[in-house]
């Protein structure tokens, strides 16, 4: 859906409000004016949907140069020495109009404005002027653009066309019908983006109405999309509507860790509470969409089975306790000497730099590595068939050299063997790799986790760690390209940040002191990461840096097509 950049040669100059300005051909007026900073409002055009031209809002004043109809010769103004403009008599629109050579607008002139204010009027004749309780509050077009562009007071004195409210249009999304102004947006965004037409209009004039389909609802992974782009507060989110005014929110960058796309997403907090996720524009990766499914993902942060508190032989500890006993526990398989005595089940979820020391500590204990693969269904927009997030981390820094398989089939059988006396297990339910209650009671685990399951359940020391919400760090994506997140919320309180629990363990193995903090971190990561080098947390684009990913160009990658993201080969497995 992005445009590709216009070589120099498609560059054409168009004059708005009298200032020059060379654009890409093709540029509409919307977009061009844009780069002078100059706003031309509207309502129904999205840079990232087809253009309709219904909304009438962007109206403005075009015109050409003009030349002799028979010599075509330029008609020159005595009066400025400069080409004559032949204005058109009428009011055109600016999201259907494109950049040519030559091309003269007019955003502020007297009929632009009678426009606007006509446009307002006309929006709002059956639209019910309850900004103080309306939920989109603070993210409305149409309270914006009145106060800004509208004539301040309406001569219609009729009564209003009271149209429904709450009404249900899937699961997700709520609809206040008497706001909406048929722009259309969700319209085509769930027929152009998320292939599911399921929403149109029906009647006529002021009783014309968006519905779903007779038998159909909008129920797809993106419904929550069409609220994002409601640009008048008819289309609320079911779960946040009238939860908290988003004046009040603090926003933190972060990626969606649902699957290997890395949706860029915005994340809603205020005072430690999470309400809700966003996408965040990054064109080349999820333009400005994301999943329904990554939204709901802050649930897991409250969510009953939390692991709050560190445990020593299923009992409740103090964190430094559990730190000690599993550091003890790593000590002793390194006493005993045996090369194999620890194994490692490292996390396709956990960060760049999380990874990294977790290569640190096998390093130090001379464990082997393994990883789970966690594979669904992709649907070819912006859910991936690898459901890890950060397989690619792990091979940029070395945790693993082969993709995952989704059974843990060596270690079982090597615990079989009794080869195995410790296993460090971090965010990974070895219990859902195919291990058995009585494989996991012949070894001491050790668990560092977010969650409740069976591996916590049979650990003798478990960590708990923190959500992504609650810590900062990067991930590698699909298309190897390294995206930061950010802290949006503390974590449970007498928690340690993941870095610092894994820092620890590593030096109890003799791996010595390691960085704990990202800063540091990133020191070593650039210089022992060939991929890495002269990258850092700090200084990385907010929409993430490409790495050279040519070593890893022959590995069997699981992700079909999504949407940008086309693999060089896509495996049939990926595609079934």
């Amino acid at each position: 859906m992005s445009s590709v950049p216009a070589k120099p040669a498609d560059l054409v100059t168009v004059n708005i409000d009298g200032k020059d300005i060379a654009v890409p051909k093709g540029t509409n007026v919307i977009e061009a004016a844009k780069l002078l900073g100059i706003e031309i409002p509207h309502y129904c055009y999205h840079p990232k949907l087809s253009v309709v031209g219904n909304c009438r809002m962007c109206l403005i004043e075009m015109g050409l140069p003009a030349v002799d109809p028979a010599t075509k010769a330029p008609i020159m103004d005595p009066a400025s020495g400069k080409q004559k403009v032949n204005w058109m008599p009428r009011a055109q629109i600016g999201c259907a109009t494109n950049a040519m050579p030559g091309l003269h607008i007019r955003t502020n002139s007297p009929m632009v404005k009678e426009c606007r204010e006509g446009v307002t009027e006309f929006l709002l004749i059956n639209h019910p002027l309850d900004c103080p309780i309306c939920d989109q509050a603070g993210e409305c077009k149409l309270q914006e653009h009145s106060t800004a562009y509208g004539r301040g007071y309406s001569r219609f004195v009729e009564n209003k066309n009271v149209k429904p409210k709450r009404t249900q249009l899937g699961p997700r999304v709520t609809l206040d019908d008497e706001r909406c102004i048929l722009c259309s947006r969700c319209i085509r965004f769930s027929k152009e983006v998320a292939k599911d037409d399921v929403l149109g209009f029906i009647d006529r004039g002021s009783y014309s109405t968006l519905t779903c389909y007779p038998g159909k609802k909008l129920e797809n992974n993106y419904s929550l999309n069409t609220v994002d782009i409601c640009p008048v507060g008819a289309l609320t989110s079911t779960d946040f509507r009238f939860k908290m005014r988003v004046w009040f929110l603090k926003e933190t960058p972060s990626i969606d860790t649902e699957s290997s796309v890395g949706a860029n997403t915005v994340v809603w907090s205020r005072e430690g509470v999470i309400y809700r996720i966003t996408p965040r524009q990054n064109d080349a990766v999820n333009d400005t969409w994301m999943t329904d499914s990554g939204r709901l993902l802050y649930k897991q942060v409250r969510s009953e089975d939390r692991l709050l508190v560190a445990a020593i032989n299923g009992g409740t500890s103090a964190y430094d306790m559990a730190m000690k006993a599993a550091s003890d526990l790593l000590r002793a398989s390194l006493s005993a000497g045996a090369s194999g005595e620890v194994r490692i089940v490292g996390s396709g979820r956990s960060s760049v730099e999380e990874q990294f020391l977790t290569k640190k500590l096998a390093a130090a204990l001379k464990a082997p590595v393994a990883l789970v693969s966690r594979v669904g269904k992709g649907d070819g927009i912006l859910l991936s068939a690898d459901r890890n997030p950060n397989v690619r981390g792990a091979l940029v820094t070395g945790l693993i050299s082969a993709l995952p398989s989704q059974q843990l089939t060596s270690l079982a059988a090597d615990i079989d063997a009794g080869k195995v006396k410790t296993v460090v297990a971090i965010n990974e339910d070895l219990a859902a790799a195919d291990l058995t209650a009585a494989q996991l009671a012949k070894v001491s685990v050790i668990y560092l986790g977010t969650h409740k399951n069976a591996t916590s359940a049979a650990a003798k020391v478990v960590l708990p760690t923190l959500t992504v919400f609650e810590k900062s760090g990067t991930f590698v994506n699909q298309q190897f390209r390294l995206q930061k997140f950010t802290k949006a919320v503390p974590g449970p309180e007498g928690l340690a940040d993941d870095l610092v629990t894994l820092a620890n363990l590593a030096a109890s193995a003799g791996a010595g002191a390691l960085p704990s903090d990202l800063t540091g971190l990133w020191s070593t990561l650039a210089a022992e990461a060939p991929v890495l080098a002269g990258l850092s947390y700090a200084k990385l684009p907010a929409t993430g840096a490409v790495l050279d990913s040519a070593a890893w160009a022959g590995l069997p990658f699981v992700e079909g097509e999504t949407l940008h993201f086309k693999p060089a080969a896509v495996p049939a497995a990926a595609n079934a």
